[in-house]
């Protein structure tokens, strides 16, 4: 059984009993207690499931939405990591697009004060981030803001994006694989990263390597759309191998 089979089975079970333990999926699907650590993780991230000790509850039972600063905290060395390797890819000068998401904020956070750049964004994160650069000009594209990601969603956001062409987008991610794409819990935030894609001559996916091989609601592209993909080195050599023969080069910081 693949891991989103598993996970789709896992909502069912969590639906219907109110809650999932971990010792009793892995049971269950004859896999290890860290895999399925890793599926309810995965779920949870997606804002599908909410994790308590021991398991997992369907979100809908505590009215929650996971946060954009409790999301911060998962893979937070390797998103520094990552933000820090994304530098490389700044240019002296030039335009760049900026994607919502947890791992964009940290590459919005590490670039340099003195930097020269035109930034376009529509995560209000990231232009919180950048607006005290003096060398920066900053644009904020509009829209209805999603609560969940803090980023500008819908027809404004969409117009906005037709009408750019920068050099590169730094865009982010839920789940990404070879086979699946690239992938989002909302359609809404899928079509905005899809604009952004298009809008860019160069595109550099900023993922973490717990994302690889899930799989979401909303599909956005296929990683043969990214130029670049910077990781973490949790992702294995087969993997990085896999993606690379789509014509994606992979950086596993």
């Amino acid at each position: 059984m693949y891991a989103p089979e598993r996970q789709q089975e896992i909502l069912r079970i969590a639906g219907e009993s109110g809650r999932v333990d971990v010792l009793s999926l892995a049971e269950q699907f004859q896999v290890t207690a860290e895999t399925v650590r890793r599926d309810l993780k995965a779920l949870d991230r997606a804002g599908l499931l909410r994790r308590v000790h021991g398991g997992a509850i369907p979100a809908g039972r505590l009215g929650f939405e996971p946060d954009l600063a409790e999301r911060d905290t998962v893979a937070a060395d390797e998103k520094d990591r990552i933000a820090a390797a994304a530098l490389g890819e700044l240019q002296a000068e030039g335009n760049i697009i900026i994607d919502a998401g947890t791992t964009t904020v940290r590459l919005a956070a590490v670039i340099p004060i003195e930097s020269r750049l035109t930034v376009v964004t529509h995560a209000l994160p990231v232009a919180a981030r950048l607006s005290d650069h003096p060398g920066i000009a900053l644009h904020l594209v509009g829209g209805r803001v999603r609560h969940r990601t803090r980023a500008a969603v819908d027809a404004w956001a969409l117009s906005a994006y037709a009408e750019i062409n920068a050099d590169v987008a730094f865009i982010a991610t839920n789940g990404f694989s070879p086979e699946g794409g690239l992938t989002t819990p909302d359609l809404a935030e899928a079509a905005v990263k899809r604009a952004v894609i298009a809008a860019a001559r160069r595109v550099v996916l900023l993922a973490d390597s717990g994302k690889s091989g899930q799989a979401h609601f909303a599909r956005f592209g296929d990683l043969s759309h990214v130029d670049l993909l910077i990781t973490d080195t949790g992702l294995s050599p087969e993997d990085a191998r896999a993606i690379e023969s789509q014509g994606t080069e992979v950086v596993r910081a």
